[in-house]
């Protein structure tokens, strides 16, 4: 679980770095967890912005801005042609061969595989470590190289319903997870659930409309409320799920 202190700290000391310097100075790459611990405290501004190389990345850093004529950003994205007709590779297996080189996960944003194409965010001094030896994944040989392109990660959203007994979370984790109840309990205990990007303690929250569920090694997913009732007194109710890709037909 992400220590928010130490978000909130690191922040702090560079705001105050900002000030005292007179120049703009920036975090380091932010999951969504972390977002939602900072903007508590600095909200996006003038001075403040969250950037992550396109619009909607899910992965941001915090600027602070010199000034309001500042635009310093220094993300760029890097892209590798790949030839999957005899060796498919997902996305753990990028995230894999990032871990190989022994780099932080805070030292990158955004990556996905659209087609036969690897594309990453990143900043613009990591770039050139990753192009220079990231060149293998899996079985597969790559080769990156920095693009002037900010490509966006493309998704499509299926929304399907549910019979749950009520909208606590741990029934709603149960179904969305396929598993039994208790078990669903344990994953939230074990810090494997989050609601709005934050970990939760305890299994009989109730989940509200619009909320977003993120379960580790499951998806994440959006709640969008009761549909009806079942003649058992069950209640069905509505999900959505962006999935990365283009829509397809069912």
């Amino acid at each position: 679980m992400t220590d928010s202190y130490d978000v909130i700290a690191r922040l702090t000391d560079l705001e105050r770095q900002r000030d005292r310097r007179y120049m703009h100075t920036e975090s380091a790459f932010l999951n969504e967890e972390e977002q939602a611990s900072a903007l508590q405290k600095f909200p996006e501004s003038s001075l403040i912005h969250y950037e992550g190389g396109y619009p909607n990345a899910r992965k941001k850093k915090v600027i602070f801005l010199r000034d309001e004529e500042d635009d310093f950003s220094d993300i760029v994205c890097i892209k590798a042609d790949i030839d999957q007709r005899f060796r498919s590779i997902g996305h753990r297996d990028v995230l894999g061969a990032l871990m190989h080189l022994q780099i932080d996960r805070h030292s990158f944003g955004d990556f996905w595989i659209e087609q036969n194409c690897i594309y990453l965010y990143t900043s613009e001094s990591m770039a050139t470590f990753l192009c220079e030896n990231l060149i293998r994944i899996a079985s597969l040989s790559v080769s990156f190289e920095k693009i002037d392109e900010r490509p966006v990660q493309q998704f499509y959203t299926r929304e399907f319903e549910a019979v749950v007994p009520s909208e606590r979370i741990d029934s709603i984790v149960a179904v969305l997870a396929k598993v039994s109840r208790s078990e669903a309990q344990r994953m939230i205990r074990q810090d494997r659930v989050q609601m709005n990007h934050r970990p939760l303690v305890e299994p009989d929250e109730l989940c509200d409309n619009d909320c977003t569920i993120s379960i580790r090694g499951t998806g994440r997913f959006r709640y969008l409320g009761i549909v009806r009732k079942t003649r058992k007194d069950r209640i069905v109710v509505k999900f959505s799920q962006d999935i990365q890709g283009k829509e397809q037909d069912t």
